[in-house]
C-alpha cells in the first residue's frame, strides 16, 4: 500500500468558516466540535461579526471569506460550509474560488424539502432576523421569494445575544422559547406550511423541541451537513 500525501491535515474533509463571536456555543450549535459525529476543521474569519454579516449584509467581507476558505482547503478540507445562513450571498463566489464543493447556507435545503411535501404544502423558514433576509439571500440559495419566513428579532434572548452581542452568556430556556415562538407564529400565519427549515446555524439545539411543538418536520444546518458529509465519505458496506 502506498500512502499519498499533499495535505497538512488528514481525516477531516469538511471545513467550516466561522464568524467571529464570543457567545456560548452549546452542543448542537455548529461551532461546538461535539455537535459533529465526524471530524471537522474550523477557521474563524476575523472581523466577520454576526451583526456585520446578518444586519450589515456581509459588506466588504467576501475577500476575507475567500482567503479563509482557501486556507482550509490548503490544510486538507475537501468541502466548505459556513456557520451563518446569511452567507448564501457568497455561495457562487466561494465555490468558484476554492474548487471544492461548497454549501454556504441551511437555506439551500428549501428546494429539496419542498420536493418531499404533498400538493398544497410548502416549506417555511425560521431565521434569526427576518428583516435582514433579503430576496438576494433567498435567490442565492435557490429559495422561492414568496417563501413564508418568521424571525427571532422580536424575542427576549436569541437575537440580542447572538446578533447584538449584548452579553457573552445566554439563557438557554429563553433562547428555546424564542425559537418556539417564531415557529408557532410561522404555522399560525401560514397553515399551508408542511415543513420548516431553520436558517440559523445556532438553532439545531432547539430543532427537536420545535418539531414536537408544531408537529412538522424541521430541518437545519445539522441535517444538511450530515447529508453533505455523507457524499464526502460514503459508508463502506460489508458485501460478504
Amino acid at each position: 500500500m502506498i500512502a499519498r500525501g499533499g495535505k497538512a491535515i488528514y481525516g477531516a474533509p469538511l471545513g467550516i468558516l466561522m464568524l467571529e463571536a464570543r457567545f456560548p456555543r452549546i452542543p448542537g450549535d455548529m461551532g461546538n466540535g461535539t455537535t459533529w459525529p465526524f471530524p471537522v476543521l474550523f477557521k474563524v474569519v476575523p472581523g466577520a461579526s454576526p451583526e456585520r454579516v446578518v444586519v450589515g449584509g456581509a459588506a466588504g467581507l467576501l475577500p476575507d471569506f475567500v482567503a479563509a476558505a482557501q486556507e482550509l482547503v490548503r490544510l486538507g478540507a475537501e468541502a466548505i460550509t459556513t456557520n451563518c445562513g446569511f452567507l448564501s450571498l457568497f455561495q457562487a463566489e466561494l465555490a468558484a474560488a476554492v474548487g471544492v464543493p461548497v454549501a454556504t447556507s441551511s437555506l439551500m435545503q428549501v428546494p429539496w424539502v419542498q420536493a418531499t411535501l404533498p400538493a398544497g404544502k410548502r416549506v417555511g423558514v425560521v431565521t434569526v432576523n427576518k428583516a435582514g433576509l433579503t430576496p438576494r439571500h433567498l435567490a442565492a440559495a435557490g429559495v422561492p421569494l414568496d417563501t413564508p419566513v418568521t424571525g427571532t428579532e422580536g424575542g427576549r434572548e436569541f437575537f440580542r445575544v447572538l446578533i447584538k452581542a449584548e452579553r457573552d452568556d445566554m439563557d438557554v430556556d429563553l433562547a428555546r422559547a424564542d425559537i418556539l415562538d417564531a415557529g408557532r407564529a410561522l404555522v399560525a400565519a401560514h397553515p399551508e406550511v408542511g415543513a420548516v427549515v431553520l436558517e440559523c446555524t445556532n438553532m439545531p439545539p432547539y430543532a427537536a423541541d420545535l418539531a414536537a411543538e408544531i408537529g412538522l418536520p424541521v430541518y437545519d444546518i445539522y441535517s444538511m451537513i450530515c447529508w453533505f458529509q455523507a457524499g464526502l465519505r460514503p459508508r463502506r458496506w460489508a458485501l460478504g
